[in-house]
């Protein structure tokens, strides 16, 4: 397909008995594999693979949280609460670790156990056994954006470890945080990992990210890894994740909050084209050079296993007839503007999973965590079906414009600018969203680097051809110039040329595209 990289979701052992964490965040034994993947060795193997072929392995982590593995006495859930006569949180005592069978009639002391006889019980390794030095035990979480209740409350019942101050100033890494960076540097030796995707970033505090990431990096580079990369789980807008990232040492954010909505909408036809270029505007926030930070910083991508945006109901990009049409030129969208292009399992094969609750214990995002290789919980309401079809019209797509942006480093690198257009070559303006319907309109932008442009463009307009005059840059376009198709929907013709002609006092070039299609041109 051209992927150039493999982000894996959590393969740490899980609490055995604890079904709800199938996602693999409630982790029981941070030094091994979870039994329904194999054993370490085949993980070892799989990286090993992934390498043969060229590509980088990203692995999942999670520092904030582990899985439910202690039982509190009372009520088992209680909930984070403020002490106004202490200042500060109230502390819950806990009745003890749970046995392997997951019961708070048979705990075990909230201290070291024998590994032989509970292998399955407590939490590993044993460094994280002393219970109060290493758990805030201070109940759930309630107001997620409420200090200090959402660096310290549990996420929802898994267990949040004592991490540290939130303040880097004067910093002291705890016995737990220092535990986890050991279990880390473990397993980047063990299976030769290239990067980091570090879970619940927000809820860890800056203190704690940044001593993690500095004791990460300097490990990697001591083994030959000079180019480890970390990329945090930042939610927030975009200047929350510009000041996480410089505060704490994180290599990159993924753009899964306001970003990912403006990605989302824009094919749409739901939103204005600019509430999604605007998102790279650096100078709204930054005081920089235009594109370059967001550019390196941001993963981007249209779909994610979370969608915390979209709140209690959650749905693919292709869980609507207008995103099942255009699912490839939201892709395209994606993979030739700014930021680090990322796929999400499923999206190739248009996968269209919804819905509001779960199933009992689950969440809405269940429904857009398919099974790709078969199971119970298959794509499309099935089950015990591979839909991994690499024949498929969306992926063979993908792949021919991965190879066009590994060979046009103007698609990687460039700066980009949405495109003025016009219907009539005299008017021109911003293609803009109206109320009272969908945005039926070509949309199109330019990636620029070293003096060479490339034109990109999308029609929204899901049953119809759509023309219009577009602007390119004048300094590289004078009239006469061509522009050819590298890529265009119109199987079985000869690559369109557009010829450049001045109109209105700039250089513009007239594009007809098919419905629910993506064009590139260069000269």
């Amino acid at each position: 397909m051209g992927i150039t990289a493999i982000w894996i979701g959590p393969v740490f052992k899980q609490v055995k008995t604890d079904l709800n964490s199938y996602h693999g965040y409630g982790v029981q034994d941070f030094l091994d594999v979870d039994p329904r993947f194999g054993p370490r060795e085949e993980y070892k193997s799989l990286v090993q693979k992934a390498h043969d072929m060229g590509l980088y392995v990203i692995q999942d982590i999670i520092c904030n949280h582990s899985g439910d593995v202690f039982c509190y006495e009372g009520d088992p859930n209680p909930s984070w609460k403020w002490d106004d006569s202490l200042q500060r949180a109230v502390v819950y005592p806990v009745k003890g670790f749970y046995d392997a069978d997951h019961r708070p009639d048979t705990t075990l002391p909230f201290r070291k156990v024998d590994a032989s006889r509970f292998p399955d019980a407590a939490i590993w390794p044993a460094e994280f056994q002393d219970g109060e030095a290493i758990f805030t035990r201070e109940g759930k979480i309630n107001n997620w954006d409420r200090d200090p209740e959402y660096l310290d409350g549990d996420f929802y019942n898994l267990k949040d470890f004592r991490l540290g101050a939130s303040s880097p100033d004067q910093f002291v890494a705890t016995p737990a945080l220092k535990t986890l960076v050991e279990c880390y540097k473990y397993w980047i030796a063990f299976a030769d990992l290239d990067a980091f995707r570090l879970d619940t970033v927000k809820h860890m505090g800056w203190g704690p990210t940044r001593y993690f990431c500095n004791a990460i990096h300097e490990y990697a580079m001591s083994i030959g890894k000079n180019n480890f990369m970390i990329v945090g789980e930042i939610t927030g807008g975009n200047e929350s994740k510009y000041d996480t990232v410089t505060q704490t040492g994180l290599n990159a954010a993924l753009g899964i909050t306001d970003l990912q909505q403006a990605l989302w909408n824009l094919p749409k036809g739901n939103w204005s084209p600019q509430a999604y270029f605007d998102q790279f505007r650096n100078a709204t926030y930054l005081r920089q050079g235009s594109h370059a930070w967001l550019r390196d910083k941001l993963v981007t991508m249209i779909d994610d296993h979370d969608q915390v945006w979209r709140g209690d109901f959650k749905g693919r990009f292709c869980s609507d007839a207008i995103g099942s049409k255009m699912i490839f030129p939201a892709i395209a969208l994606n993979m030739t503007t700014l930021g680090i292009a990322c796929i999400y399992y499923g999206s190739e094969q248009s996968f269209d999973g919804s819905g509001g609750s779960g199933l009992p214990g689950h969440g809405a995002d269940q429904w857009i965590r398919e099974c790709m290789f078969g199971g119970k919980f298959g794509a499309f309401r099935s089950q015990d079906r591979h839909f991994f079809d690499e024949l498929g019209v969306v992926y063979g797509k993908i792949s021919r414009l991965a190879e066009l942006r590994r060979k046009n480093l103007v698609l990687t690198r460039g700066r980009q600018y949405l495109r003025e257009i016009s219907g009539d070559g005299v008017g021109f303006g911003l293609p803009e969203k109206f109320p009272g319907g969908r945005m039926e309109s070509i949309v199109a932008w330019s990636r620029i680097f070293n003096n060479v442009e490339i034109l990109c463009a999308i029609n929204t307009d899901t049953n119809g051809d759509r023309t219009a005059w577009v602007t390119v840059d004048a300094e590289l376009n004078a009239a006469g110039d061509e522009l050819v198709a590298i890529f265009e929907e119109r199987p079985g013709q000869n690559a369109t040329a557009l010829r450049v002609e001045k109109r209105a006092n700039r250089s513009v070039v007239q594009l007809t595209m098919p419905p629910a299609s993506f064009a590139m041109f260069k000269k």
